[in-house]
């Protein structure tokens, strides 16, 4: 039996010796490489943090002690040693374990997590709780490097040391997020690491400076060790914010990081333990694609080759088209927020370097930079995940629209997001948006009409947004040159006057298949791309709902707040009444899965929509037989 298959809980883990954990290392790498090949996944930030999170449980105790990983991408190691190893095959499959720390799976995962820099605030929040109670328990922080770029990493540092008087923080530094690292924060850190080591005074060697000289000598002892750490210290960053900082140590020598642990673990009060990891480690094409291997579908464990996916991705048609109108305009910026290697822009960068900008994981500061940039008559394009730009909600509005500058926001996975889970399905972007004044919408149904959409963002001199989902789309050739669309106007795909079906963006084949089945009951369906979830083309509506007995709406969006209730909206406006049949999401967080068996699940389906709709279509029926 092999030590992994040992470990049922963290327990397990301190009753190996040093070389025995050595060895657990080997064995937990080899079943990220094997497990993770079959089921896609995080591999290359597990395979960094493995040593890091055997110290950690060997010398913490789970779950009165509370481990916050940040992003908690690189929580599968935890995971293993948490009881999960039977399960781990599972991962990020349907009812299997999460891809992130879930506070519903297990004891041990202290607070759930998807987004960047929200560990060391949430940490505080448990170790401000911990004091306010009167506990001892220990509350370890882990983040990476590229969430010391996120503000609200910096908000929380702001606060430990005048919060609580005992926080573990660990910075995990390999030099990544998804691409490499960027901004003065990356080069400070590489600073530190390329330094020369710089040894601190510790609390012994002041205590003897005391017996010697007395209490003025350890005082003036204690002002000179402040302002040489000022000078020459590689973690005065942190010290000026009230944290004793400690290393940079190597993320990878167990028998160190075991004994820093048990040093950090005596401290009373807060500190910040820096350990350089290599991202990949243990996995030779982990190392070699750093990009390709932080998140990726199923590989071969032997060589780290993916199958080619053929057809081209949303995001690489929106890369494309967007190096297109660069090429036209001048005035074209592409902007991510660390997302180049997910929003595809590594390929508009080379194209032009000079207009592509990397802020990091900074979504706020994204936003209210384009519209910055904006103000000068640039065209910024600011490529967020739907699910991120949740993050910078309050620029949205009051930096972009209430200036109404005309920012475009390119929503990459807009729609469920599949075995990413709650924390990256992109199914809220309509309702939060759609309230804000001045504000258009657009949802393409195809690669082309993205490729339009993007044109018609680049001419409209007023903010937008486009969203579109992950992965490959219908397959619809892009044509040479894009035609601007009607704002708020949409396609009528098919003619019909006894039900009208409004299929937005990826949903439209539904809405299709829908008219079909109609149509072999003898009725007469309407299909109509809506192309805009705001505004919504109202006479559209309108005139479909004064010739049908129907209106149906399919979105890859919730219900509450999304395209089905602008529809109802409108009709309301417009004092028309007409049975309406919303299909669209529940008003709960959707959990991790295949695309086709969470929309089975939940309805998001012909077979659903026509359930729905059967008393009404008897209704239609009814009514023409009394006609006639």
């Amino acid at each position: 039996m092999s030590l992994l298959q040992q470990i049922h809980s963290p327990a397990d883990v301190k009753k190996l010796s040093i070389s025995e954990l050595s060895q657990l290392a080997e064995e937990i790498r080899e079943r990220l490489i094997v497990g993770v090949s079959r089921t896609g996944g995080h591999i290359g930030p597990n395979l960094g943090v493995v040593e890091l999170t055997i110290a950690m449980h060997y010398v913490f105790d789970t779950p009165r002690d509370s481990f916050v990983f940040d992003v908690s991408h690189q929580a599968y190691v935890h995971k293993l040693l948490t009881g999960r190893a039977d399960r781990f095959d599972t991962i990020r499959q349907p009812d299997g374990l999460n891809g992130f720390m879930l506070r519903t799976e297990s004891e041990h995962d202290s607070f759930g997590a998807g987004h960047a820099g929200t560990a060391l605030s949430a940490a505080l929040g448990m170790a401000v709780a911990r004091d306010m109670n009167g506990g001892d328990e220990h509350i370890i922080a882990l983040a990476g490097d590229a969430a010391f770029t996120n503000g609200i990493t910096m908000e929380a540092l702001n606060n430990i040391a005048s919060s609580t008087k005992r926080l573990i923080v660990v910075l995990n530094d390999n030099a990544w997020s998804i691409d490499r690292n960027v901004g003065a924060i990356a080069s400070y850190f590489h600073k530190i690491v390329t330094n020369p080591t710089f040894v601190t005074w510790h609390d012994r060697a002041v205590d003897l400076i005391e017996r010697i000289g007395g209490k003025a000598a350890k005082h003036v002892a204690q002002k000179a060790e402040g302002a040489a750490k000022g000078l020459i210290g590689p973690g005065m960053l942190f010290e000026e914010f009230g944290l004793n900082y400690f290393g940079p140590i190597d993320g990878h020598d167990l028998p160190l990081l075991i004994e820093t642990f048990k040093f950090l673990k005596q401290q009373n009060k807060p500190v910040l333990l820096h350990a350089i990891t290599q991202k990949g480690r243990g996995f030779q094409p982990a190392l070699e694609k750093q990009k390709k291997f932080h998140g990726l579908g199923p590989y071969d464990p032997e060589t780290g080759e993916t199958k080619p996916t053929g057809q081209k991705t949303y995001s690489e048609i929106f890369a494309e088209s967007l190096t297109k109108l660069a090429d036209m305009n001048d005035k074209v910026v592409a902007i991510t927020a660390a997302m180049p290697n997910g929003t595809a822009l590594d390929l508009f960068r080379p194209h032009h370097p000079k207009r592509y900008f990397d802020v990091g994981i900074a979504e706020e500061h994204a936003v209210i930079f384009a519209a910055g940039m904006a103000t000068k008559g640039y065209k910024p394009f600011c490529a967020i995940y739907s699910t991120f730009l949740q993050r910078a909600f309050d620029p949205i509005v009051h930096d972009v629209c209430l200036q109404n500058l005309p920012v475009v926001f390119c929503m990459d996975r807009g729609g469920l997001s599949g075995d990413d889970g709650p924390t990256h399905h992109g199914l809220f972007d309509i309702s939060y948006l759609r309230g804000v004044p001045n504000i258009v919408h657009m949802v393409p149904k195809d690669e082309d009409e993205l490729a339009d959409m993007m044109y018609t963002a680049m001419l409209y001199e007023a903010p937008s947004a486009i969203r579109y989902p992950r992965g490959v789309g219908p397959g619809v050739v892009v044509k040479e040159k894009p035609v601007a669309l009607e704002i708020g106007k949409a396609e009528v795909i098919r003619d019909g006057h006894d039900v009208a079906i409004f299929g937005l963006g990826a949903l439209l084949p539904l809405a299709v298949t829908m008219s079909d089945h109609l149509a072999a009951e003898g009725l007469s369906a309407a299909v109509i791309n809506p192309r805009f979830a705001k505004p919504v083309d109202r006479e559209c509506i309108a005139a479909y709902a004064r010739q049908c007995g129907l209106i149906v709406t399919f979105e890859d969006h919730v219900l509450a707040g999304g395209f089905g209730s602008a529809v109802l909206e409108a009709l309301n406006s417009l004092e028309l009444q007409v049975p309406v049949v919303r299909i669209g999401w529940p008003d709960e967080f959707i959990e991790h899965g295949k695309v086709d068996a969470l929309r089975e699940k939940y309805g998001i389906t012909v077979e659903a929509a026509m359930k729905q709709a059967r008393p009404f279509l008897d209704a239609i029926a009814h009514s023409r037989l009394v006609t006639h």
